[in-house]
């Protein structure tokens, strides 16, 4: 393994550790970026799923009550996104890395440009059970597809009233399940090879400590802070893998 490889590993699980403790979700779309820059697609997802799982552990455990509190509200998100993850998978092994970088830098400049320069963010209070179960599906088949099964909840859930921990009571636990069953099936195919074990003893202790400082910011902001900052960060990241793009090509 290069220095080269080593700083993109530890550059992605910085960013993917810290905005999953701050909010929850986020790993892959800050982390994957950077690991597809070395990695192949199918080592890059696998391992960006199982360092998902392994420190959106620690955030469980601060918003146990409102997990409690919101069982009915999570299983609307949940038992779709089970059933998305495997047609996601399906489309994994089609996707250059190339592809699926600039696919997910333009679903985060759109989705950040869109909330970033509002000056007040949408309150959409009315009950949508249905609303919720499609996102929960897409969120799914994008999980399967390349460990992003947070984005589609994220956008929908931004524009809920909700406090920052009921909010984080649903895509935690949510990202938590999807992305376990992304990688139970990702191990039965063989995913977890020595180049992937190599590259998860580089990222997990990054992603570990990154988390912890993600989760003291997350308990020291409002909840519109929580909201504005999760978007402002979307918008960054997606920037930065579009511009890369194009001075690579």
């Amino acid at each position: 393994m290069t220095l080269t490889t080593v700083l993109y590993l530890v550059a992605g699980a910085a960013c993917g550790g810290f905005i999953n403790g701050m909010s929850g979700t986020g790993t892959a779309l800050f982390a994957l970026g950077f690991f597809l820059i070395v990695l192949d697609p199918v080592t890059a997802v696998a391992i960006v799923a199982l360092m998902s799982i392994l420190i959106g552990l620690q955030g469980l455990w601060i918003v146990r009550h409102e997990i409690r509190t919101n069982k009915r509200r999570l299983l609307r998100f949940l038992l779709p996104g089970l059933i998305g993850v495997p047609v996601g998978l399906l489309t994994l092994h089609a996707i250059d890395a190339r592809t699926l970088r600039i696919g997910i830098g333009v679903f985060l400049v759109l989705y950040g440009s869109y909330f970033s320069f509002r000056s007040a963010l949408p309150r959409f209070e009315r009950s949508t059970p249905v609303l919720d179960g499609v996102v929960g599906l897409v969120g799914g088949i994008m999980g399967g597809a390349a460990s992003v099964s947070g984005a589609v909840p994220v956008m929908w859930v931004s524009l809920r009233p909700w406090p920052r921990a009921e909010t984080r009571a649903v895509l935690q636990p949510y990202n938590i399940a999807i992305l376990g069953t992304t990688v139970t099936l990702l191990a039965m195919r063989g995913a977890y090879d020595a180049d992937a074990l190599r590259a998860l003893a580089v990222i997990l202790p990054v992603g570990l400590v990154a988390a912890q400082i993600g989760i003291y910011v997350f308990r020291r902001i409002g909840d519109d802070m929580f909201r504005r900052v999760l978007i402002g960060l979307t918008l960054l990241v997606g920037l930065g893998i579009l511009l890369q793009e194009l001075a690579g090509s």
